[in-house]
């Protein structure tokens, strides 16, 4: 397991964040306060309070590296 901690400020980002996880094989989880989301479900993602950085926990991926060099603008 490894977590990343990401900040989807707007609208654009979390359109582009969406596409870019759906691209990848594996279990996402989104955390931000009391709550865990799929990171794979944009509705759930406008569920959560988007004005606070989130917690990208990410299970069972093997190209965890694309993974990491694909967020680095969400960090």
């Amino acid at each position: 397991m490894s977590c990343f901690t990401i900040t989807l400020d707007t609208v654009e980002k979390v359109k582009q964040f969406s596409d870019l996880i759906n691209k990848f094989e594996g279990d996402f989880d989104l955390i931000s306060e009391d709550y865990i989301i799929d990171a794979k479900s944009i509705m759930g993602i406008f569920s959560l309070n988007l004005k606070k950085p989130l917690t990208l926990q990410v299970n069972n991926i093997e190209n965890l590296e694309d993974l990491k060099i694909s967020l680095e603008k969400f960090m």
